[in-house]
């Protein structure tokens, strides 16, 4: 099956079976770029399972497709690539934990959980450190970048590539939210958010006064559906492709972390492949993560008109209120600068300012 006509199914499927709605469609999505370069020597065949979290609509999802048919192509079917959307197989923990023992072949999390392995991504973490889409694709691609995917060498994971993950934003069940109070909630009680296992996270909203909760995301729907959680923090493509509209009436646009992605094979499956496979397994990886931050980029704005159309209340804050969240989260730069390193920071405030300034 052709990539675009992959995307085309995929598409049109999840349209009718996520969304479900009379008035439901897709964006309108970039093709696949064309798949160049020659086929590559036949090292005999090998059929691989990747587990990622998101739907089949999302641009995750689409771009893993398009990584497949690169390797379909330039193989002539001799490397398969089978996808498992919607976390079939685990969470961002579990499936990395499963790389390590080489029962999973390939997983694509979020870098938030992955600082278990490589305490720097922890620099992605910083709330508000990473201002514009362009900022962010430059550190991704950067040596910077590049020393971190290396560090997972030995943990057995071997880091292929980071994409989009995206920047997060703040959906609740409570109330509008515009300001650090709203959060807190003043004379009621703070907001239960839901965040990924991840200390930072956790700190940004214990200082904005909320009450976190570290939770699987495959348990978050029905979490936010009982009220065991207020509300959650992901970019507007999960929230829409996840159906958290149904379960969420208040949306507000603070992008307070950019998160990426990051694509991982198992060392053990990496080991057993020849190394012109391996040569094309990471060549396939960068030019499917290009396709995803392209995708994602798309996808953003979209996601929020409709999750607006679907009900949701967005509330978009202006300078000054962003302002007053990126002053209310100072203490966490505080506590963790010295932990994931001043001069690590300095590097990416680096990338950031010169790609800012131009």
């Amino acid at each position: 099956m052709t990539a675009i006509w992959r995307r085309t199914l995929t598409l049109a499927g999840a349209a009718s079976l996520t969304l479900g709605m009379a008035h439901a469609q897709t964006p309108d999505l970039s093709d696949p770029p064309a798949i160049d370069g020659e086929v590559v020597g036949d090292h005999g065949s090998h059929t691989l399972r990747m587990g990622i979290g998101l739907a089949e609509s999302s641009p995750q999802y689409l771009s893993s497709q398009y990584f497949a048919d690169i390797l379909d192509k330039r193989t002539e079917g001799r490397i398969t690539v089978n996808v498992f959307p919607n976390s079939q197989l685990g969470d961002d923990v579990q499936m990395m934990e499963m790389l390590q023992t080489g029962s999973l072949d390939m997983s694509y999390p979020s870098s938030s959980p992955a600082t278990t392995y490589v305490e720097e991504l922890a620099v992605f973490d910083l709330p508000f450190l990473l201002p514009t889409r362009e900022a962010a694709v430059a550190v991704m691609q950067s040596d910077v970048a590049q020393e971190m995917l290396d560090a997972f060498d030995g943990t057995g994971i071997k880091a292929l590539t980071f994409s989009e993950n995206g920047y997060r934003q703040l959906s609740n069940s409570a109330r509008p939210v515009e300001t650090p109070e709203d959060v807190a909630g003043l004379d009621v009680s703070g907001l239960k958010i839901r965040t990924m296992e991840n200390p930072v996270h956790l700190d940004i909203w214990e200082t904005l006064g909320a009450n976190p909760t570290p939770m699987a995301f495959g348990e978050l729907f029905s979490a936010m559906e009982q009220g065991v959680v207020d509300g959650q923090e992901n970019p507007w493509s999960t929230i829409l492709t996840s159906n958290f509209y149904e379960v969420q009436d208040y949306g507000s646009e603070t992008r307070h972390v950019y998160t990426p992605f990051i694509m991982m094979m198992s060392e053990r499956t990496w080991d057993n492949l020849a190394p012109e496979y391996q040569e094309l397994v990471q060549e396939a990886a960068r030019q499917s993560a290009e396709y995803e931050i392209q995708l994602s980029a798309e996808y953003d704005d979209w996601s929020r008109e409709q999750l607006e159309e679907r009900g949701m209340e967005i509330t978009r804050l202006d300078d000054e209120q962003l302002a007053a969240f990126q002053e209310a989260v100072q203490p966490v730069y505080e506590k963790w600068s010295p932990e994931i390193g001043e001069e690590l920071i300095q590097e990416v405030q680096a990338i950031v300012e010169e790609t800012t300034s131009d």
